[in-house]
């Protein structure tokens, strides 16, 4: 007599629709695939076999003997049914048409990915073992004892739930396995005695130890199993499609031990095509050659007024809260308006559900910690804070003038972030009407920058101090039912701006409230629909003190220099502005069409505007390795509020700021880790907001001189390339070029262009990490050269003195017709990590400008306007750090 059984199925890979991997053998081994995506799909609720038919064991193996086990993999649906089954290692003797015929017949419960049934690949073995003849016996016997080995799967170093791990005793195939669950629990029922227990869990190291069981009882164990990725590697994922042209998008699996980053993940934007330098590292962003103003900085679609803290310091968001970061250089969706530069969206992630987690780091720029754990069933809570003490430190770095003065760049800053996040439990069952879910996050950042220059040969005292403070409370309410998303994002917040110059002053308030909502469709596999509402409503207070505008002078006594008296001035201004947004994302064949709209309507000051902004992509991908991109677009930023006060302050005239972008590029895949993508852009800027403005003759004959008009055009045009080598085990990094060309002139003047002041044509910047074979060391590096910013030249012929004002004055040369000296800067950094049960130690020293390259960032010159100072960089700075993570 023939029967036969089937082993337990294991899971070999998630999402027929959008990701693929390898199948994961008992031993663990697998093949590894990295790709930069944005969002990895999650397994949150494997399928289960609910009917299973018997094969008929072939009779001529039956007859002899013989046995098998056919290997085969199994396409299950989104409704649990075996759409396709395929033979991977045929046997023969009939054997493989046997037990596709049983298989194809298998019912399972529907997978779930993100919470949504979807189809899936399992592999799956069917074993056909003959059973010996029955002995009729009066009685049956009784069944043998069992013994049960029950626990929970843990992180070694951090206490993560190992989800959808397997656990067997020994290696045989037809040894008993369990597979855990969400919170890492498995049962294993076994034969009692000595169990050498084998646990399998993709992201770990295979774990094995011995446990002996006895008859009839239950051993409750906790295992922690060792990840493989301590350095570089990480997880496995597909390729997510992209829509823009030019997105680049980070990881922070991938990023947080990029050298002269200090662990954090946004400041690896500046070494990416496209980004050239701000003096002082003032926390802005340059792209394309656009103004800081013209590039616009999101969390999680929310505007924040700066991503970096001053000084050169870490970005204002704690590392452990991002997930993702998408940069666009430009060319960005209809989703983003209100820039005619580049983009930066950092999104923020889910707190943890299984237990209680967290991070404390201290070096010698600042301290912070991280926290995150489950409240109850669907809601969890994270929060982070940091403190710098910089401001202390930077003195007893910074060099001293020979005759004993001083040059101090002192930055002091400090950031929060606490997030609640609630909705169903990831793998529970969605709901009648679709799967809720949302989060409410606040957060913030204050920065102080103060540049004091003393004493010495300067002959003069210079103290300018700068303040950005910042504060968000947001909601996110998500919904998903099908093919269908909707994601709706209230905000409130609160900005303050703060400028000194001596005597002068400038406070800018800020309170804002706001809405998102973002819809998206896919009506088929080949049309993709979205759309959304962007609205900003914006309550904006200034004041300060400046000399009196009409500029009536008060000598203070004979000969000495006419003062101006100082005038106080305050504004109110309340700013609108709404939009609407549509995409279709359209695929034929290896060609996706992207056409986009963006009509917006603003209220600002009194005055009403709008714009109509339509955009175009095309991507043509003729193979698997190339891709051809192309990207059109007009782009819209509303002036300043204040700009449009009445004069002598403002114009109430002024439009919209324009911009057409066009970018062509290719992308290249050259070998399986190695990729290269070269793209060629060309801006044109206009309506742009200059000063001085116009002088226009009213009806009554007087004249009136605006201070602002939208007389600037600007152009700017170059090639950005980026060869990039993935994460591996061992090794990532990538070499990125931009050449960049960024000019401006007046419209109607006889004037040619000129370059603008945040031209920098060159920018090389390389990037590598290594895990060292030796003691679990990572040595990385990072080298960038930049083109010097232009300026303006002093040509001194001879000394310009003004008796009225007892004061001197300069003689320059054409405006930004010099540059300053190339920056050129080399940062090392080495770490080591030590994994223990329970928690991850690593400590790390990050040096900056290693070979203390003098870096001129500005110059200033004496009180006759003889001699020229520079203004000097970050000296080198070594920063040694700990962080402990649990």
């Amino acid at each position: 007599m023939t029967s036969s059984r089937f082993a337990p199925w294991s899971l070999l890979a998630v999402l027929l629709l959008s990701t693929t991997v390898q199948a994961q053998a008992y031993d663990g081994a697998r093949r590894e695939e990295v790709d930069a995506g944005v969002h990895t799909p999650v397994l949150t609720k494997p399928p289960e076999l609910v009917r299973s038919v018997e094969a008929v064991y072939p009779p001529e193996a039956a007859a002899a003997g013989k046995t098998a086990s056919v290997e085969m993999v199994i396409t299950i649906d989104a409704q649990g049914a075996v759409s396709d089954a395929q033979v991977t290692r045929p046997v023969g003797e009939g054997f493989d048409e046997a037990a596709l015929e049983a298989v194809r017949q298998f019912q399972f419960s529907p997978a779930e990915v993100d919470g949504v049934p979807a189809p899936i690949q399992v592999q799956y073995v069917y074993n056909f073992v003959l059973q010996p003849p029955r002995v009729e016996e009066s009685a049956p016997p009784p069944p043998p004892p069992e013994a049960t080995l029950t626990g929970q799967l843990l992180a070694r170093g951090s206490r993560t739930r190992v989800e959808g791990a397997t656990v067997r005793c020994g290696d045989d195939p037809e040894a008993p396995e369990a597979m855990s669950d969400a919170e890492g629990r498995f049962t294993l029922k076994v034969t009692p005695g000595e169990c050498d227990v084998r646990v399998v869990a993709s992201e770990y190291h295979l774990f094995t130890t011995k446990e002996t069981l006895a008859p009839s009882e239950t051993t409750e164990v906790i295992f922690y199993l060792m990840p493989k990725a301590p350095g570089f590697e990480t997880v496995v994922r597909g390729a997510r499609e992209k829509k823009e042209v030019v997105r680049r998008t980070l990881e922070r699996q991938e990023l947080q031990k990029v050298p002269g980053s200090f662990g954090d993940p946004i400041r690896v934007i500046q070494n990416l095509p496209g980004v050239a330098r701000t003096p002082f590292g003032l926390g802005q962003l340059l792209v394309r050659g656009a103004a800081p103003d013209q590039t616009l900085t999101f969390f999680d679609g929310v505007e924040v007024p700066i991503l970096f803290h001053l000084g050169g310091g870490p970005s204002v968001l704690n590392s452990e809260f991002i997930d993702r970061i998408d940069f666009y250089p430009g060319g960005f969706g209809a989703r983003y308006g209100r820039a005619v530069g580049g983009a930066v969206d950092v999104a923020t992630r889910k707190g943890s559900t299984d237990t209680l987690h967290g991070s404390v780091k201290v070096d010698l720029l600042d301290s912070g910690f991280f926290l995150e754990s489950p409240i109850t069933e669907g809601i969890s809570i994270s929060g982070a804070a940091r403190r710098s003490y910089v401001d202390a430190l930077l003195p007893l770095v910074l060099p001293k003038d020979p005759q004993g003065g001083s040059l101090l760049v002192l930055p002091r800053y400090w950031d929060y972030q606490v997030r609640m996040d609630f909705g169903a439990k990831r793998g529970s069952e969605p709901g009648v009407g679709g799967r809720h879910s949302g989060y409410v996050m606040a957060f913030g950042s204050d920065d102080l920058l103060t540049v004091v220059a003393t004493g010495g040969g300067r002959n003069r005292d210079i103290t300018v101090d700068t303040r950005t403070l910042f504060h968000r409370l947001k909601g996110d309410w998500t919904y998903r039912k099908g093919n269908f998303t909707s994601v709706l994002t209230p905000f409130a917040g609160y900005d303050l701006g703060r400028f000194a110059f001596g005597e002068i002053f400038l406070d800018a308030n800020v309170w804002s409230l706001g809405l998102r909502e973002d819809l998206s469709l896919e009506v088929t596999p080949w049309l993709t629909a979205r759309a959304g509402a962007d609205v900003l409503f914006e309550h904006l207070v200034g004041e300060g003190q400046i000399p009196v505008i009409g500029g009536i002078q008060f000598p203070p006594f004979p000969g000495a220099e006419p003062r101006s008296e100082p005038q106080p001035i305050k504004r109110t201004a309340n700013s609108f502005d709404g939009a609407l947004y549509a995409e279709l994302d359209i695929k034929a064949g290896p060609v996706t069409l992207t056409p986009g709209l963006r009509a917006s309507a603003a209220r600002v000051y009194g005055q009403s505007r709008s714009a109509f902004d339509p955009r175009l992509w095309v991507r043509f991908q003729p193979t698997e390795k190339t891709a051809l991109k192309g990207s059109v677009g007009l782009y819209s930023q509303a002036p300043e509020a204040f700009n449009l006060d009445p004069a002598p302050l403002g114009n109430p005239n002024l439009l919209h700021e324009r911009a057409f972008q066009t970018s062509l590029g290719v992308e290249q895949q050259l070998t399986d880790i190695i990729s290269v993508d070269v793209t060629g852009y060309f801006n044109r800027r206009y309506d742009l907001v200059v000063s001085p403005g116009n002088t226009v003759q009213n009806a009554d004959g007087s004249l009136t001189r605006y201070p602002y008009s939208n007389q600037g055009l600007g152009r700017a045009y170059g090639m950005e390339v980026l060869l990039r080598h993935a994460v591996t085990r061992d090794f990532f990094g990538w070499l990125a070029y931009t050449l960049n060309r960024s000019e401006q002139r007046r419209a109607g003047g006889d004037d040619g262009y000129r370059l603008t002041t945040f031209d920098q044509t060159h920018i090389l910047t390389a990037v590598a990490s290594y895990r060292l074979p030796w003691w679990g060391l990572e040595l990385g590096a990072r080298m960038r050269y930049v083109t010097g910013r232009p300026t303006t030249p002093l040509q001194h012929l001879f000394d310009r003195y003004d008796v009225d004002r007892n004061r001197y004055y300069g003689s320059y040369g054409e405006t930004d017709s010099a540059r300053f000296k190339p920056f050129q800067q080399l940062d090392v950094r080495l770490d080591k990590n030590w994994v223990f049960q329970r928690w991850t130690l690593n400590a790390y020293i990050d040096v900056q400008n290693v070979y203390n390259a003098s870096n001129v960032e500005a110059t200033f010159y004496d009180y006759r306007y003889r001699e020229q100072f520079e203004v000097p960089g970050i000296p080198i700075l070594p920063v040694i750090g700990v962080k402990g993570s649990f």
